[in-house]
């Protein structure tokens, strides 16, 4: 009730407010340890659902739309997220090279239910199963509502409902693209795949096939990581 009352307050708190809530509960996923990270990750994720529902009667955006042009953007985000990975720093090194932190360049350990619960353990499928259907339903929403919707129009003008959603402009575009990268350790392949899904928008004028080609994306990486083992790109 009290959340809703907070979302209700205007246009921007509901856009902004939950993708808040969802950052805080996953910047908790690395402090309790090994096995609390794969259960805080579910909390993550119901969470995040929660929240969508709490949304969804304050954001008019929120709707799905399916197009050929979300599956065709969505699949080609996917080969290229995979096929450049390695040709380029990860974050965390890029910004140790740049003097910005100082930190370890000591990879980060992986997500790897397998290697945590046992291989083939239900257990261990319980949280793969978790991680593909939160990445494919719950993030994408939570992203494109934050980045492509609000984040992208309050940047060309605070009045952002004024600024149609077909609109290009350069600053926003560039902008929202850089942020969206530097919040994964995949950094360039972040920029990108935002250039692909602030261009999808742009051309079919609405959100709601970037979220349809954004779960596209991260469902087929999700089949990928368990098929291959790439447990690196979770």
């Amino acid at each position: 009730m009290l959340l809703h009352k907070q979302l209700s307050k205007s246009p921007t708190a509901a856009r902004l407010l939950p993708f808040l809530i969802f950052s805080m509960v996953t910047a908790c996923q690395s402090w309790f340890g090994e096995d609390a990270r794969y259960w805080l990750y579910l909390a993550r994720i119901i969470t995040g659902a929660w929240l969508i529902w709490e949304m969804r009667s304050f954001v008019s955006e929120l709707r799905l739309s399916f197009s050929w042009d979300a599956v065709v953007v969505g699949i080609g985000v996917l080969v290229m997220w995979i096929a450049i990975d390695g040709f380029y720093p990860k974050l965390t090194e890029l910004l140790i090279k740049m003097g910005i932190s100082n930190e370890p360049a000591s990879p980060p350990h992986p997500w790897n239910p397998h290697a945590q619960f046992g291989h083939g353990s239900p257990l261990a499928w319980w949280f793969i199963v978790t991680r593909i259907l939160g990445a494919s339903l719950v993030v994408p929403v939570m992203e494109e509502v934050f980045f492509r919707s609000w984040l992208y129009r309050y940047i060309a003008r605070p009045d952002f409902q004024s600024v149609p959603p077909g609109v290009f402009l350069v600053k926003p575009f560039l902008v929202t693209a850089v942020l969206f990268g530097s919040a994964h350790e995949e950094w360039l392949a972040g920029i990108l795949c935002a250039f692909a899904y602030q261009g999808l928008v742009i051309r079919k004028k609405r959100l709601g096939d970037a979220i349809v080609a954004h779960g596209i994306t991260n469902l087929l990486l999700g089949c990928w990581v368990v098929w291959k083992g790439a447990w690196n790109f979770w």
